[in-house]
């Protein structure tokens, strides 16, 4: 498993949204408080974040801890963002692909996360894997269950598929093949952020300044965080937040 958060809002230091709250996703990579499989999450992290004026967004992924990472403190202090994604690591195969495992993964204007793991990895998923293009297998990132969800979460993006749509289709057809699966997953584009509850906790965060955060688990002891029910899709805007439904998996 994993824990990992994405915020729209008012531009903050990368560091007031990812260490500075007293549960930050930085004390969750060892202290995390809702986590129902793993209890250390040092197998790598990562945050992707958007520049004004740019739609690319920049990130910084290591394979280690985040709390041995010094550089990255120093920039958590420093860069401004009105938009990122976070996530810290527990990798379903230990140390499996280093940095290129760890999310948040990235194409175009896209960042995306899973918090979860696939029941009877790898054999379990080959024949989704088999139904993509062949230059999207290839031009996997890393190895891990994460990236070919990633990857299947991309293809129906580039089929035209809006992301809660993507994220809704992704998370069945995944669900279906192997059943048991968590599939907790985080997509955004700098204005929109899209995410699924299944199989472990998401929670969200709305405030008068127009920010929104959507989280494996609250931050702070903030009474207005909101649980997501299992097996719900949730959509936000920096004004809005939507719940839907989502199917149940038939293999």
């Amino acid at each position: 498993m994993c824990r990992h958060l994405a915020y729209l809002g008012p531009e903050r230091p990368i560091g007031e949204v990812v260490i500075a709250p007293e549960h930050s996703l930085f004390t969750q990579s060892w202290a995390p408080r809702r986590q129902a499989h793993g209890t250390v999450n040092a197998d790598g992290f990562g945050v992707g974040w958007y520049a004004p004026g740019d739609p690319v967004p920049a990130r910084y992924r290591r394979a280690g801890p985040i709390w041995g990472d010094l550089s990255f403190a120093d920039l958590a202090r420093v860069v401004r963002t009105g938009a990122l994604m976070g996530a810290v690591r527990d990798a379903t195969v230990a140390s499996a692909d280093g940095e290129a495992g760890a999310s948040p993964f990235a194409s175009g204007a896209w960042l995306f996360s899973h918090n979860g793991a696939i029941s009877g990895w790898p054999h379990t998923l080959a024949g989704l894997a088999e139904s993509l293009p062949p230059a999207d297998l290839l031009g996997l990132e890393a190895r891990c269950d994460s990236a070919l969800v990633w990857a299947l979460t991309l293809h129906a993006l580039r089929l035209g598929h809006d992301p809660a749509e993507a994220l809704a289709r992704t998370t069945e057809e995944v669900a279906a093949a192997a059943p048991g699966s968590r599939l907790n997953l985080l997509l955004m584009d700098g204005e929109t952020i899209a995410a699924t509850a299944w199989g472990d906790t998401l929670w969200y965060l709305t405030g008068p300044d127009r920010a929104v955060v959507v989280a494996s688990e609250p931050y702070d002891d903030d009474p207005r965080w909101t649980e997501v029910p299992d097996r719900t899709l949730l959509t936000a805007t920096r004004s809005d937040v939507l719940l839907t439904a989502l199917k149940e998996g038939s293999a």
